[in-house]
């Protein structure tokens, strides 16, 4: 499986938050013939563990959850009211195709009173959230005999490849991070690289980190570095808030990066001659670094991002290029930094 399939995969795999089995397994299968263990823990987190020269432990992680939905009731005219789970912008929801999880899964679209029945007043504005429903087009009672209040439901939506390297789809955010760190480990198994490499599909991110948590406090590392996705630049978006596709990883600078760490990021790039691009960032929060930084007694962490055109939609769109060169780089951050290296993180 190429990376392309692969993010095909892993993108129209169903995995909302606290849901991830299908994702999960699908990462877990590819990263075992080329990792030395793989492994999931009671979080559901897929570890994976590929051993160097012992030089010191990094930790990789991108989560491998997704935004989604929740049944919170069946009305009288067999309609499904929801809840989300994770950031939704509810503006994104009308006319989605989805599958609800119950009994057995069910198609559905999301419907809401269209503009020829609005009011004038309402025409001028967005869709309260309790106004939108499902309708799988069955009566109440079929629809109870099916679905239960708490049943997942997700957004369907197959990966389209657009133009050049361009490809757009849902669960983008993170598991096109997770592709990343699958193409570090392939480059990773044509080395002897110097540290011992943990590479994480990390769960429940979209709902606070959670697996970042976990695993980092079970790993144990002597460094870290997420990995996650930021803005793409498309129109409407600040020049200070949104990065080329195309153009290579983006390096975060600011509280959630360890100056070392992203010097020795910048050197590495430098010498493969890999692209980047930089963003000074004032806070961690939002990503699996906040909660890799206070594992335990603290780690030295970084946080590198995959540009990304419209975030928590489900027609994400990237650059499978920027994928491929961020690989490169996490790979040659762990064949590059040294012993000297890691021992010297704790003196800024």
């Amino acid at each position: 499986m190429d990376l392309a399939e692969l993010l095909k995969s892993l993108s129209e795999a169903s995995g909302v938050s606290g849901y991830e089995t299908m994702p999960a397994d699908l990462i877990a299968e590819r990263w075992l013939p080329m990792a030395d263990e793989v492994r999931k823990d009671a979080l559901g987190n897929v570890i994976a563990f590929k051993k160097g020269k012992g030089h010191g432990k990094l930790l990789l992680a991108a989560h491998i959850d997704e935004i989604g939905l929740m049944v919170k009731k069946i009305d009288d005219n067999g309609f499904i009211r929801f809840a989300t789970v994770g950031g939704f912008d509810f503006r994104t929801l009308v006319a989605q195709e989805v599958t609800v999880h119950g009994r057995e899964k069910l198609r559905g679209v999301i419907g809401a009173k269209p503009p020829h029945l609005q009011s004038p007043s309402e025409q001028k504005k967005a869709y309260e959230k309790d106004e939108f429903y499902i309708d799988v087009g069955l009566k109440k009672e079929k629809v109870e005999e099916l679905v239960r209040v708490g049943d997942i439901i997700t957004i369907n939506r197959e990966v389209q490849k657009l133009s050049g390297n361009r490809y757009a789809g849902k669960s983008f955010d993170d598991r096109a991070c997770v592709v990343m760190l699958t193409a570090c480990l392939e480059r990773l198994t044509e080395v002897h690289h110097n540290l011992d490499v943990y590479l994480v599909a990390t769960v429940q991110e979209e709902v606070g980190t959670r697996g970042a948590a976990v695993s980092a406090y079970s790993v144990n590392p002597d460094l870290a570095i997420a990995v996650d996705v930021c803005h793409g630049e498309f129109p409407g978006v600040r020049a200070d808030r949104g990065f080329g596709l195309g153009k290579g990883p983006v390096i975060s600078m600011g509280p959630d990066t360890h100056p070392k760490i992203l010097e020795k990021l910048k050197e590495v790039a430098d010498e493969a001659k890999i692209p980047y691009q930089l963003e000074a960032s004032t806070s961690a929060r939002g990503t699996d670094a906040w909660s890799i930084q206070i594992a335990r007694n603290g780690v030295a962490c970084a946080l590198v991002s995959l540009p990304l055109r419209y975030m928590h939609t489900s027609v994400e769109t990237l650059d499978l290029a920027d994928i491929k060169e961020g690989g490169r780089l996490l790979a040659e951050f762990a064949l590059k930094a040294d012993r000297e290296f890691v021992e010297g993180l704790p003196c800024f």
